[in-house]
C-alpha cells in the first residue's frame, strides 16, 4: 500500500485507494500535484460514505426517480443520498425582504443585455505561434496609427487586410448582445463609447483585432418583479448549499475516518 495514498477507512468501512484513484480522474489538479486530485476524491468518496451510511441509519431504502426531464435515471446510491438530504437538510424559505436587499444593493447588475454595433479588423494568429501573434500585434498597431490619421481608412484597411467574413462589408459586425462573442473581446465593447476606435490591437483566441464601436445601447435597468425569480433561486442554492456544508460538516465531526485529515486543506500531507 502507498503510504502517501493510503486506504480511508470511514467507521470501520474501507475506502480502497485503488478506488480514490480510479475518482482521482474525475478532479482536478495542478500540474506535477497528482495527489491533490487524489485528496479531492478521497474526500468527495469519505462525504458519500458517510451519507449512505446515514441512510442506512434511518433505515431508508432507495427509490431512484427519473432525473433531467425523464431522460436519465438516479442510480440508488444517488436516491439514497437525496433521501437524506431531504429529510436532513432545514432550509428557510427565502422572503421577498431578502430577495428585494440583495436587488436594491446591486441594482446595477440586473440589466438587459447591453447592444453593441461594432467593427473589428481580424488578423488571424494562432496564440501557440508567438511570431504570428508579434507580426499581428505589430500591423495591427500600425493599422491603428493609420486609422486614427484617418478614420475613413478603417474600412479599406478591413478589406485588404482582415481575416473575418465581415471584411466584405468593411468590419461591420451588425448588432450584437452581451454573451455574443468571447470575453476579451466584448470586455472592450464595454469599455468603448459609440464612435471610438480601441487604441490598442486586442488579442483573443482567434488572433489580434482591430476594433471600433460605432453603436452602442446600454440595457436598461430591469424591475425587481422580473427579476426576483431570479434572485430567489439563486438565494435557494446558496442556502440550500450552506445546509449541506453543515451536514457534511456534523457527519464528519461524529465518524471514526482513518487514512486522510479533513480538517487540513488540500495539498497539505494527511
Amino acid at each position: 500500500m502507498n503510504p502517501l495514498m493510503p486506504d480511508v477507512v470511514v467507521n470501520g468501512e474501507i475506502i480502497p485507494s485503488a478506488a480514490i484513484a480510479a475518482e482521482a480522474q474525475n478532479h482536478n489538479a495542478p500540474a506535477g500535484k497528482p495527489g491533490w486530485a487524489w485528496q479531492a476524491a478521497a474526500r468527495a468518496m469519505v462525504v458519500r460514505a458517510l451519507l449512505l451510511q446515514e441512510a442506512a441509519r434511518l433505515g431508508f431504502s432507495a427509490d431512484p426517480q427519473m432525473l433531467d426531464g425523464n431522460t436519465k435515471k438516479e442510480t440508488e446510491e444517488e436516491s439514497l443520498i437525496r433521501a437524506v438530504l431531504d429529510a436532513k437538510l432545514e432550509i428557510e424559505d427565502v422572503s421577498e425582504a431578502a430577495c428585494q436587499q440583495i436587488y436594491d444593493t446591486r441594482t446595477e447588475v440586473f440589466r438587459a443585455p447591453t447592444l453593441f454595433q461594432p467593427a473589428h479588423i481580424l488578423l488571424l494568429a494562432a496564440p501557440e505561434d508567438a511570431a504570428a501573434r508579434d507580426l499581428a500585434k505589430r500591423s495591427a498597431a500600425e493599422f491603428i496609427s493609420a486609422i486614427q490619421k484617418n478614420p475613413k481608412a478603417f474600412a479599406e484597411i478591413a478589406k485588404s487586410n482582415s481575416e473575418c467574413p465581415s471584411k466584405d462589408s468593411g468590419g461591420t459586425l451588425g448588432q450584437i448582445g452581451s454573451g455574443d462573442t468571447v470575453p476579451e473581446f466584448e470586455a472592450v465593447l464595454n469599455e468603448l463609447d459609440a464612435g471610438a476606435l480601441h487604441p490598442v490591437p486586442v488579442e483573443t483566441r482567434f488572433g489580434v483585432h482591430i476594433i471600433r464601436m460605432d453603436e452602442k445601447v446600454e440595457g436598461d435597468i430591469l424591475p425587481f418583479s422580473t427579476v426576483k425569480p431570479r434572485i430567489k433561486e439563486k438565494l435557494e442554492q446558496t442556502a440550500w448549499a450552506k445546509a449541506a456544508r453543515s451536514l457534511t460538516q456534523q457527519l464528519v465531526a461524529n465518524a471514526e475516518i482513518v487514512g486522510i485529515d479533513l480538517d487540513k486543506p488540500i495539498g497539505v500531507a494527511a
